[in-house]
């Protein structure tokens, strides 16, 4: 989807104490097929990740991370409007219900293609005195490479850096990126190893 509108909603969240991750997660999955049934104006699809580690998401401890695909802010105003409305309300509140807490971020795809299940996360934020411009050049051959995808934050919205490389594999990024690579594992949808490798939801 290079050269293409694309933001992502980004929003890590984790069950209450005493609940289920089979419960949690069956609950998680009803929303998103809810979504995707029926899906506001300029929604590009969602997928979501079990993660751990990651420093603003339950303090470290085992949390997951929802990506929702819009064209445009447009849509995004939609998407907030839709959540909570008509056929997706139920499963909604079902998984709001079992939630311990969450935060969010707003980032656009700045490089290669969104993938449906990444299973590497790579955070990291600008070198002190590189220009965006020469960061993105640097990178663009690595992301293609490797068929990944290149998210960068928004308006300082969200408590992550300001980067994230998704890949179905580590990738090797220069050692003054100091990049926070997470393994992931998909929670929705479904994946395939094509899936990983490429492709929007």
């Amino acid at each position: 989807m290079t050269g293409q509108p694309l933001l992502a909603y980004v929003l890590w969240h984790w069950a209450r104490p005493g609940v289920s991750a089979g419960d949690y997660e069956a609950r998680q999955r009803a929303f998103h097929a809810a979504l995707a049934a029926s899906p506001p104006a300029g929604f590009a699809g969602s997928f979501s990740v079990a993660v751990a580690k990651a420093p603003w998401a339950a303090a470290g401890a085992d949390a997951y991370e929802d990506w929702y695909l819009v064209r445009d802010f447009a849509a995004l105003g939609s998407l907030n409007e839709a959540a909570v409305t008509a056929s997706r309300q139920g499963p909604h509140d079902a998984a709001a219900a079992v939630a311990g807490g969450g935060t969010a971020g707003l980032y656009r795809l700045r490089l290669g293609a969104a993938l449906r299940g990444p299973r590497f996360a790579h955070w990291f934020a600008k070198p002190s005195g590189l220009r965006t411009v020469d960061l993105l050049g640097d990178l663009e051959p690595r992301v293609a490479a490797v068929r990944g995808a290149l998210w960068m934050r928004q308006m300082t919205l969200g408590p992550a850096t300001e980067f994230c490389l998704h890949a179905a594999d580590r990738v090797v990024l220069p050692a003054a990126y100091e990049p926070l690579v997470l393994p992931l594992r998909a929670a929705w949808p479904p994946v395939t190893l094509g899936d990983a490798q490429g492709g929007t939801p």
